[in-house]
Parts: C-alpha cells; sequence; structure tokens
C-alpha cells in the first residue's frame, strides 16, 4: 500500500480506559488508525477500536521515560503523525510526607516529563510537514492548590501552562495545540491514586468520560487553544481564580483527604 493511501495516523496515550479510550474512538470513528499507548495491557481496548475499522497498533510501555515514549513513536513506522492526544497521566493521593519519593517522581515524570518530551519529538516532526493538531490532557486540577494531592495538582498546573504556551510558540507552523481541563470523571484515576476512601473519590456525579473527550477532541478540530469541560468545571474555576489559594487549598482538603469518604 502506498504511503497515500494510509488513512490519517493518531496516536494515544492513557489508552486502555478513560477519557483516552474515548479519543481513540473519536479518532477511529472519524478515519484515523491508531498507535495507542499505556503502561497496562490493552486488549480490550485494541478489540473495541479495530470494531470501528482502525488499523490499531498498541505499545504498552512506561510513558514515564523516554525509551517509553521512543517505542511509542516508533510504532507509528515513519508514517506522518496528523493527530497527537498526549492524554497519559497518573495522580497520588495521600499526605505528601508519608508518599513513596519513587511514587511521587513515576507521577511527575508521567504527568510532565514523559508528556513533554513525547510533545517535543511529535511536534518536530508535524512542523516539519506543515500540518497536525495536538490535544494535551490537562485539568482543573492545575488552577487548585490540591492538599493531599499535591504533587498531582502541582503537574497539572505545569501542563495547562505548557499546553499554551506550546501553542503559542507554533501559532504561524500550521500545528495546533488545545488542552482539555476536565474535572472530577468516572475513571480508573482514583482507585490508582489510591483516593478511593476520599469524599472526592466516592462522588456520585463524576463526569462520563465519553462526554469528556467528545468536548476535547471538537475543541482540538476547531483549534481551540484550551476548553475547561462542563459548566460546573467552569463555575469551580472561576471561583478558584476569585478565592484567596488558602481557601482554596483547605476546600480541597476536605474532599481529598484520606478518610473524608467517611464523613458526612
Amino acid at each position: 500500500m502506498e504511503a497515500s493511501d494510509l488513512r490519517p495516523l493518531a496516536i494515544v496515550t492513557g489508552a486502555s480506559s478513560g477519557i483516552g479510550l474515548e479519543l481513540a474512538k473519536l479518532a477511529a470513528r472519524n478515519g484515523h488508525d491508531l498507535v495507542i499507548g499505556a503502561d497496562e495491557p490493552m486488549v480490550q481496548a485494541e478489540a473495541a477500536l479495530q470494531a470501528l475499522g482502525a488499523d490499531v497498533t498498541p505499545v504498552q510501555a512506561d510513558l514515564a521515560t523516554r525509551q517509553g515514549v521512543d517505542d511509542l513513536l516508533a510504532a507509528a513506522g515513519g508514517r506522518p503523525i496528523e493527530a497527537l492526544f498526549a492524554n497519559a497521566g497518573h495522580g497520588l493521593g495521600g499526605a505528601f510526607l508519608e508518599q513513596d519519593f519513587d511514587a511521587v517522581q513515576h507521577v511527575i515524570h508521567t504527568n510532565i516529563t514523559g508528556t513533554i518530551y513525547l510533545l517535543q519529538q511529535a511536534a518536530r516532526a508535524m512542523v516539519q510537514t506543515g500540518r497536525g493538531r495536538i490535544l494535551v490532557t490537562g485539568s482543573i486540577a492545575g488552577f487548585q492548590p490540591g492538599s493531599f494531592q499535591a504533587v498531582y495538582n502541582g503537574t497539572k498546573a505545569f501542563i495547562d501552562s505548557f499546553s499554551l504556551a506550546l501553542r503559542n510558540e507554533l501559532k504561524d507552523t500550521g500545528v495546533t495545540v488545545s488542552c482539555l481541563m476536565p474535572g472530577v470523571t468516572d475513571t480508573h484515576f482514583f482507585a490508582r491514586a489510591n483516593m478511593l476512601d476520599t469524599k472526592v473519590g466516592q462522588q456520585d456525579d463524576k463526569a462520563d468520560p465519553a462526554e469528556v473527550a467528545e468536548i476535547g477532541y471538537e475543541a482540538m478540530m476547531k483549534g481551540e487553544a484550551d476548553v475547561i469541560a462542563g459548566w460546573k468545571n467552569k463555575f469551580q474555576v472561576a471561583l478558584s481564580r476569585i478565592t484567596p489559594s488558602e481557601r482554596v487549598a483547605e476546600q480541597h482538603r476536605k474532599l481529598a483527604e484520606p478518610g473524608t469518604a467517611k464523613q458526612s
């Protein structure tokens, strides 16, 4: 098959479940072949995406490492990357002083180091072709001092800011960068972050990851700079911007401190 006969290629990280899988489904439905990456098996995700007509290449790798990112990019086989969904991310609940620092470092390397390395490598290739769309999954957590989730919120503050800075740097290249900022979403995030005993972890009105993904996908296709998913999250961010940071941190504590799920 000639390169010109191939469907456009999208790369999606954190694609085993949640928002990442839903973004991959949207890309498949819109005619993309896929390279999907995650740090866990993706057998079910791969089957679901193939059922939508996509050619799917799964890469199980630690995307906190440069080697993991290199393996992901190598799986593209030199094909132009039409869309990149930089969605991989980890959380880590609990008091910072009680956290294992290897776990702390892995969150930082997954959410920041691996993400921006992937962005740099993929965006360089996109700029050479003069086209491409990038969607980075940030978070409204980036606007909040995250007591008992301090490392995660700090990494998302970086990602939210970095995405918009990169967008400006690439404004004349044909490559767009959009940042999706969801709030509390019904994914495996809270289980993996050891936050199921928190009020936020047990929150029963979490957003549907499919709806969040659709909001982000549409924003990317329109070339929008950033989008906060859901009116409640928009309102929460607006409040965070005018509320003293100490009060925001205290409010976050009431949601994220271990054991708060047991409190009325």
